[in-house]
């Protein structure tokens, strides 16, 4: 044969190669149902889906497969038949920390692959979500899962860099360029990315997470982030040294990220992709996207404010006893909670025998006359626990804790995100609710959506929040005002606001015993209608609140659930207001970073009539002391529009009642 005969052969050879992918290759598409947003998913020799939005490539390329007892399922994967659906559905949620009633309107693509595994993919106006799902038998074990997400050039991110996925997602959003972040480094969610000079946001999390790790984010090349899972583990033996207690070492390590059943979904990936940042604030995907409620009585689940005892160090003061970890200071914390119509009050760390030796309390502290006293001034108890001695011994401390009559836990330095962590959360929160006793976590990762089908879970730390400042100048205004678009975007956060003791940032001094915050008073104030917790903390000392009456008033009457939320100005990084809804009264809260403003509020969502309204804004010397402010009571109507100045790291909050 010729070379010239060889070489045509091989053109023709490779002509029908590319006629063989051509056929094998398919392509599936769905829309939102506003049209908005297209979302393309290709099957060749393997999965990958792509967004636009508008008609805009958002997501070019996000290439996603599963290993399974060593198989690569998406591996050249044959579709047997696909399938769209439509859903305009509305649930009530039982902790409204948004709306009371949320709409789940999507359109759905339901995938089924060979080889006994499958996708769905989901598309809502605000954003696009997609998970596997398996339909094998037995138990499988999962070696790990693939996602590879391309961004377009200029992408940028608010980037929670971590530096071990035994974490306590307390982290600084550091805003990045994607090409700028070193390969290996990697990320917890929620985290947020920018394209198009910042007018385009892509907020990334998940939600529906049981019986499986959580995700992490790692750059894995050029404008490329792969998805990182911490394995599952097998051995741990407590960390020497003075956290003996409640930090442990990983010895070993299974090699699967989970076992788990083989029938089965698996959690939502989801972004959010918007043009306007206040998009963020109302959209609610973690609670669309997790499993409806699993209890059956929910009447006895109570959120409400915290009276605090750990940040302030039980630093009371103008009393005749000894302040500090006695009966004495806690009943009068239980008074002022009392006097202020404050819900709860805490026991944090100190109150127990020891800190492993949780079923006890401390000689100096009767707990149980404590939870008698605040019976009898309807104040409720909650107590603090660590996760590692509770998940040794759950049943018996729990019914111990329920039997005093505490009303809830705040349990505590879980810092890990693996297999094993998940489901202690579950069952945390079932063994809980069935003694009705409320879950705060602490020491935890973000939300990823239990507290819909568990609502006793009532709030989640894994927020770098007020405590902070007790060793550390990095909780800004400008933290501040990213919070809401990225941490809290995904569930409650307790960020524990409250402080009394206000500063500008040229006065500001770390103090772990008597601490104090950045930014003025009334930005304090606006962190009890802007951010979402059905545990709403009073982090400051009962003593500064009795001297500081009609800020601690105005705080009281605050609820920590709402009938409605809407997101009035937003900017990430840079200024937010919302407006909420709690029977027929209105709340307004408005923060700004370190940037004085004039912020202009529209109050054309009211209804009807003339509401009075009752204003702290930053006095006209709070850029020099922090702690200064006015109060105005004005009548008002949704026909107004007011002109509210903002001092550097200010704020101001409002509450509005309609006049019979």
């Amino acid at each position: 044969m010729t070379m010239k005969r060889i070489t045509k052969h091989l053109l023709s050879l490779l002509f029908c190669a590319s006629l063989v992918h051509l056929a094998v290759a398919e392509e599936v598409k769905v829309s939102s149902l506003d049209g908005n947003t297209i979302l393309t998913v290709q099957i060749d020799k393997q999965i990958s889906w792509s967004v636009k939005k508008y008609d805009q490539l958002v997501l070019p390329k996000v290439t996603i497969g599963m290993t399974v007892n060593g198989n690569q399922l998406a591996q050249s994967p044959k579709l047997k038949s696909n399938k769209e659906i439509e859903k305009n559905e509305t649930f009530e949620v039982i902790v409204p920390l948004k709306n009371r009633q949320v709409s789940n309107n999507y359109k759905e693509l339901q995938l089924a692959f060979k080889g006994g595994f499958g996708l769905h993919f989901r598309v809502y106006n605000e954003g696009v979500a997609y998970r596997f799902y398996t339909s094998m038998r037995g138990e499988i074990e999962i070696n790990n899962e693939l996602m590879d997400i391309t961004f377009p050039d200029g992408s940028s991110s608010f980037f929670p860099k971590e530096v071990s996925t035994y974490s306590h997602y307390e982290r600084n959003y550091l805003k990045l360029d994607i090409d700028s972040i070193p390969v290996g480094d990697f990320c917890s969610l929620p985290v947020l990315f920018n394209q198009d000079d910042e007018q385009l946001r892509v907020l990334f999390s998940e939600a529906n997470l049981y019986d499986y790790p959580n995700l992490f984010l790692e750059l894995t090349g050029d404008k490329h982030l792969a998805a990182r899972f911490p394995m599952a583990v097998k051995a741990t033996i407590p960390q020497p040294g003075a956290r003996v207690d409640r930090n442990v070492i990983i010895t070993k390590e299974y090699d699967y990220i989970a076992k788990t059943k083989g029938k089965r979904t698996f959690p939502w990936r989801l972004f959010v992709i918007t043009n306007d940042d206040k998009t963020m604030l109302e959209q609610d995907m973690v609670m669309q996207l997790s499993d409806p409620l699993k209890l059956t009585d929910t009447d006895w689940i109570k959120p409400g404010k915290v009276a605090w005892d750990w940040w302030n160090d039980n630093n009371i003061y103008g009393v005749d006893f000894e302040s500090g970890l006695n009966t004495a200071t806690y009943k009068y914390f239980i008074d002022f909670a009392s006097e202020y119509g404050i819900e709860y009050v805490i026991l944090d760390e100190g109150w127990t025998k020891s800190t492993t030796e949780i079923l006890d309390f401390n000689p100096d502290m009767d707990v149980k006359e404590i939870i008698r006293y605040g019976e009898e001034k309807g104040v409720g108890i909650i107590l603090w626990c660590l996760w590692k001695p509770l998940d040794e011994n759950m049943k018996e401390i729990l019914d111990t804790y329920a039997s005093w009559g505490a009303k809830g836990i705040k349990v505590d330095f879980m810092q890990r995100a693996d297999q094993y962590m998940v489901n202690s959360y579950e069952q945390i929160a079932k063994e809980c609710a069935a003694r009705q006793l409320l879950v705060d976590y602490h020491g935890s990762y973000k939300p990823n959506g239990l507290r819909k089908a568990y609502p006793n879970v009532i709030s989640y730390e894994g927020v770098k929040g007020n405590e902070n400042h007790k060793w550390s100048d990095e909780i800004t205004p400008i933290h501040n005002t990213t919070l809401p678009f990225i941490r809290m975007a995904v569930g409650p956060m307790d960020y524990t606001p409250g402080a009394m003791v206000n500063m500008q940032e040229e006065n500001f001094n770390i103090s772990f015993s008597r601490p104090m915050s950045m930014g003025t008073r009334c930005h304090q104030l606006a962190m009890y209608v802007v951010f979402e917790s059905g545990l709403q903390m009073m982090c400051d000392n009962p003593s500064n609140y009795y001297k500081e009456e009609e800020s601690t008033r105005f705080i009281s009457k605050m609820p920590s659930t709402w009938d409605k939320s809407i997101a009035l100005e937003a900017r990430v990084g840079e200024f937010v207001v919302m407006a909420r809804q709690k029977g027929e009264n209105w709340y307004i809260g408005g923060m700004t970073n370190w940037d004085e403003r004039s912020m202009e509020l529209d109050l054309s969502f009211l209804p009807e009539g003339i509401f009075e309204m009752v204003l702290f804004k930053d006095g006209v010397n709070a850029n020099k002391y922090a702690q200064d402010y006015q109060v105005k009571t004005i009548k008002v109507t949704q026909s107004d529009q007011l002109t509210i100045k903002l001092a550097k790291g200010g704020g101001f909050a409002a509450i509005l009642r309609p006049i019979q």
